[in-house]
């Protein structure tokens, strides 16, 4: 064979293996269709006379149509040691096809193939979500070893490894930039669309995109532990963990399958001995029951709408760990809040700085920075920040600097001597009574004041404030509106906490509460409330996160609050709290819908029959259209 013929050969295998992966997923589908064309050529068939090619016909559509369905009944029959819906339906058409019904029988199973190719749908729709976040984590990264690059597989990549990653590429996995400076693309973590400028020291996550710049990156985490990875285990741990509802009518399913089946046989026989019904009329009743009384409407009430919530979720940056969490949360009656880094930013930010009259506050800030920047403290800091951030002036090196520990700092700067700390030391008299007493004020709003000494004569102060989120008060009011409790857990004191409760709107706030002691607050608070969640992002919340109903934790939080919480917000949006509460009412009320529903259409087609007022055509457009409405009701928890 020429070179050329194989390469033909070879594209052409290629092209069908890739038209086989496209029709894969619609392969129910598309049995369930061709069943139905089949079934009309063997009516058109029956119409012209012709018996046994129109029988052939039937046969075809109830093999191509009904084989999926089959398979996964027979199947789990074998597994379960339990007759299961599908197994019924399979009974329900050899029946009708038994006593002539051939066209009933293989509507049937035409019916039964679509709803069976919608709940695969559904399915395949709630794992798309994962396989579009797989394909955006890159396979090779380019790492620098001794100045030289090589393009290496992210499974070989260890902790402590520099990887390259130029302009347009994605992060292989989580590290922080150690050299470069550039914009990068988090959508696909936290679901913000604007990007997010990054230099050294920044933390970057696997799949995100980076925008312009070459950025070097130390690898922080191996792969199978990434923030990304995370995000699909907990989507895939979710998908396959089901949640009370459906385990109580997967329970119910097995007992009402047994006792459809000894009514079926009781029914072949007790109406003409006891009502005088001729066997085919017994017979055809009978069949017909066993059509209407399978709970195929009801099985379907609940996996499908459970997986497009679930769906809905992770499309909008709110991850549930299984349907039971999604369930439980419409039932909660309050939630409690840790308050650093959930309530607030968790980092102090400068709120007010006042100088004694006649002094430049520009100076006063200039040479407080300028000594702050030689400490780590998380105040120092955002003095620091705050400094450059309103400063055009460069810092300046202090001559000499002496860390008070627990007190503050001292220094000298143009010769002058200065001490920048707590009012004991720089005299707590003149502290408190500076700017008439200006001290007092700020810290019962819940801010830190920072006294300013030059020359042993306070000139001022700088305070200091965990800054509420921006977001948290309609966050709060949007709870409050859905008649949700909220309650502030912190170890503040109570000056501050109220301050901070206040600006927050929580209706409650509990001070001074150490992280031993979050465990028996919320122990106290399902007493009184029976549904409490709790929200955190820190490892001290983890205890309390596994004691709430409802775990819920900050997308930016530690790895031990993410992996103990039930839920998670990807992107720290605390609003989104009350969207998926809203999500889990919508989901139940569908699911209450879909439940009533499908039994009354179950006892109106049995009651019917009874009657014999029910043909086995229409008891099958009632019971299998009942199952197709169902699904279709399910499918609109996807919609956002």
């Amino acid at each position: 064979m020429s070179m050329e013929a194989k390469a033909l050969l070879k594209s052409s295998t290629a092209s069908e293996e890739n038209l086989l992966e496209k029709i894969k997923p619609h392969a129910e589908l598309i049995a369930a269709l061709l069943s139905g064309v089949l079934i009309l050529a063997g009516w058109l068939l029956d119409r012209s006379n012709m018996e046994a090619a129109s029988i052939a016909a039937y046969l075809l559509a109830f093999i191509i149509g009904g084989f999926a369905k089959a398979k996964e009944g027979i199947e789990e029959t074998i597994e379960n040691k339990e007759l299961n819906v599908e197994m019924l339906m399979i009974f329900a058409a050899i029946g009708s096809a038994t006593i002539g019904y051939w066209t009933e029988g293989a509507i049937l199973i035409f019916i039964f193939a679509v709803s069976g190719a919608l709940e695969t749908y559904t399915m395949n729709k709630s794992h798309k979500e994962i396989s579009s976040l797989m394909e955006l984590q890159p396979e090779e990264a380019l790492r620098i070893i001794d100045g030289a690059e090589e393009r290496v597989h992210v499974s070989e990549l260890k902790i402590g490894d520099l990887i390259l990653v130029k302009p347009g590429e994605r992060v292989p996995s989580d590290g922080t930039i150690v050299k470069g400076h550039s914009s990068l693309d988090e959508a696909a973590i936290t679901g913000e669309s604007l990007p997010v400028s990054k230099g050294a020291d920044d933390q970057v996550f696997a799949g995100t995109v980076n925008l312009n710049g070459s950025i070097t990156v130390e690898i922080t985490k191996p792969n199978n532990e990434t923030l990304f990875q995370k995000i699909i285990e907990l989507v895939q741990s979710a998908q396959s963990e089901k949640s009370p509802s459906q385990l109580f009518i997967e329970k119910f399913e097995g007992t009402y399958v047994k006792v459809v089946l000894a009514v079926v046989v009781l029914m072949m026989f007790a109406p003409h001995f006891l009502l005088g019904w001729s066997w085919t009329e017994t017979f055809y009743r009978a069949m017909i029951l066993l059509v209407v009384a399978s709970p195929c409407a009801l099985v379907a009430s609940i996996m499908p709408a459970t997986l497009s919530a679930i769906s809905n979720g992770a499309k909008h940056g709110i991850l549930f760990k299984g349907g039971v969490h999604l369930e439980n949360l419409s039932h909660l009656k309050a939630i409690a809040f840790d308050k650093t880094g959930t309530l607030t930013k968790g980092k102090p930010e400068v709120t007010d700085v006042i100088v004694k009259d006649g002094l430049s506050r520009e100076d006063l800030l200039l040479k407080v920075a300028s000594i702050e920047s030689h400490s780590n403290h998380p105040l120092a800091n955002a003095i620091v920040k705050y400094a450059k951030e309103t400063l055009s002036e460069s810092l300046v090196r202090p001559e000499s600097i002496e860390d008070v520990t627990g007190f503050g700092v001292k220094a000298k700067v143009d010769q002058d001597e200065w001490k920048i700390g707590k009012a004991s030391f720089v005299g707590k008299t003149e502290a408190k009574a500076f700017a008439e007493a200006a001290a007092d004020r700020m810290a019962s709003e819940g801010k830190t004041v920072v006294f300013v000494q030059k020359n042993d004569e306070v000139i001022g102060l700088i305070s200091l404030k965990d800054v509420v989120r921006e977001e948290t008060k309609q966050a709060i009011d949007l709870l409050k509106q859905q008649g949700i409790y909220t309650i502030m857990l912190t170890g503040d004191s109570q000056t501050t906490a109220a301050a901070i409760a206040s600006e927050s709107h929580v209706n409650e706030h509990i001070a001074e509460c150490l992280p031993e002691n979050k465990v028996e607050h919320l122990k106290k608070l399902k007493e009184k409330y029976s549904n409490v969640a709790m929200v955190g992002d820190g490892i001290n919340d983890a205890p309390a996160l596994a004691t709430a109903n409802v775990g819920i934790a900050m997308g930016e939080g530690t790895d031990v609050a993410l992996e103990t919480a039930d839920v998670v917000l990807m992107k720290n949006d605390l609003p989104k709290i009350a969207e998926a509460i809203e999500l889990s009412s919508r989901m139940n009320r569908i699911i209450k819908q879909n439940v009533i529903f499908s039994i009354t259409v179950i006892m109106f087609l049995i009651a019917s029959n009874f009657l014999q007022i029910l043909d086995l055509p229409y008891g099958v457009i009632g019971h299998e259209g009942s199952t197709i409405l169902v699904i279709l009701n399910s499918l609109r928890l996807l919609r956002s």
